[in-house]
């Protein structure tokens, strides 16, 4: 208990003194999390809308594969980044491997079933007489659809939010194909990996309860979007 409260007054202070390393490794966090949730919004939202809209042969049987890719292990992503990265890989010549670049391709792969499912599972609950109301006005096809995500646009938002949290959260493809090397790849996750290993739990609990307000206060930012 002691160790927990000196972690929290430890935290307290290094956000209130403003430490120049712990604030570059969330400020870090943050611009990873928020490109990879950024990248992947604006591959999977206009993909989600393609399965959902159109009917074609095995559509049930790959929304359920979407679905299953919930909960793949980010060590497993992470491998795949790696190998794919790597000197042998086929995209090892573009030399991102241990680089902020490597752990945003990582958490887009991470993120893109979730984004994807819930998305689709937010056109599914629009409505259908609204829909059919805007067929019988005449509207095209892309109205429908513009319709449709602004419907369902409260979904939308709540995917791209766990979408985010899940990307900040992440631990394995930050260590595996960032390298966790400090100044460069270190983000709160893999930072509060090496300090605990280290035996230095305040710092660690410090860093969780950083990571924690960070997600917070992203959340409430995007809630009052929402709301709006």
């Amino acid at each position: 208990m002691g160790e927990l409260w000196d972690g929290f007054l430890k935290a307290l202070e290094l956000i209130y003194t403003f430490d120049p390393e712990v604030m570059q490794i969330a400020g870090r966090s943050l611009s990873i999390g928020l490109t990879s949730i950024v990248i992947g919004s604006v591959i999977c939202i206009p993909l989600a809308g393609l399965i959902h809209f159109n009917q074609f042969w095995g559509k049930r049987f790959l929304v359920s594969l979407i679905q299953t890719f919930y909960s793949i292990p980010t060590v497993v992503v992470g491998l795949f980044v790696f190998v794919m990265l790597s000197n042998v890989g086929p995209l090892g010549g573009l030399g991102l491997l241990f680089s902020p670049a490597a752990i945003v391709v990582g958490q887009v792969l991470l993120i893109t079933p979730i984004l994807l499912g819930l998305v689709i599972s937010a056109f599914r609950g629009v409505d259908q007489t609204i829909l059919d109301t805007a067929r019988s006005m005449g509207a095209s096809g892309w109205q429908v659809a513009v319709l449709v995500i602004k419907e369902a646009r409260f979904g939308v938002m709540a995917a791209v939010i766990m979408g985010f949290g899940r990307a900040i959260s992440e631990v394995g493809i930050s260590l595996m194909v960032g390298g966790n090397i400090r100044g460069v790849t270190r983000v709160i996750t893999t930072a509060i990996s090496l300090e605990s290993s280290k035996g230095d739990i305040e710092l660690a609990l410090a860093l969780g309860m950083i990571l924690i307000f960070i997600s917070l206060v992203v959340n409430i930012i995007m809630n009052r979007i929402q709301q709006k």
